[in-house]
């Protein structure tokens, strides 16, 4: 063991991606080419597609490696390269749903109630789930009926964006209902 040398470990080896190639790097001829400002220039050889970039004071890309003959566009690769890494960066931020909770009691006034479904709507436009609930107090339970209807005019006023994941219910002294973005 001791005095043998061994290539560092690379990640990266066992799933990479298939590079794109630049330059010499494109062996088959003919080639389509595609001009720097996107004009399509026609079947020519490599050799006078690399002496257009050349020219051009750019690089020779291969776009569409599959299609017969390969498709190459005349390009800056660093540009390429970085907006490539960003569209891919771009992918990778998807937005973690949270749960949202809206309160109210069945005394609510109806301006209140109109306030709290605007924040609803934000929510569900932002990909949220909002959890809708009324609280009662003391003998309020008795009157739940006033809790149902603030709930179903909720329901109504966002049902274009959200669709009822959980009907109201009343749990003890809790009756609520959950709303998902459509």
């Amino acid at each position: 063991m001791a005095g043998e040398s061994r290539a560092p470990f690379n990640r990266d080896r066992d799933h990479r991606e298939p590079q794109t190639r630049v330059n010499e790097q494109i062996r088959l001829s003919p080639i389509r080419v595609v001009g720097a400002n996107g004009e399509q220039v026609g079947v020519i050889p490599t050799a006078q597609a690399l002496e257009m970039a050349r020219e051009a004071g750019l690089d020779l890309v291969e776009v569409a490696p599959q299609e017969k003959p390969p498709v190459c566009k005349i390009m800056d690769f660093g540009k390429f390269k970085f907006q490539q890494k960003q569209k891919q960066k771009d992918k990778t931020k998807a937005h973690q749903q949270k749960l949202k909770e809206i309160r109210l009691r069945p005394k609510t006034d109806m301006h209140d109630v109109e306030t709290k479904i605007g924040q609803a709507r934000k929510f569900l436009e932002h990909h949220d789930k909002v959890l809708v609930y009324v609280m009662f107090k003391g003998r309020e339970v008795q009157h739940t009926e006033e809790g149902k209807r603030i709930l179903h005019l909720m329901r109504e006023k966002l049902i274009d964006l959200a669709k009822i994941e959980k009907e109201p219910s009343l749990e003890g002294k809790r009756m609520s209902m959950m709303l998902a973005p459509k």
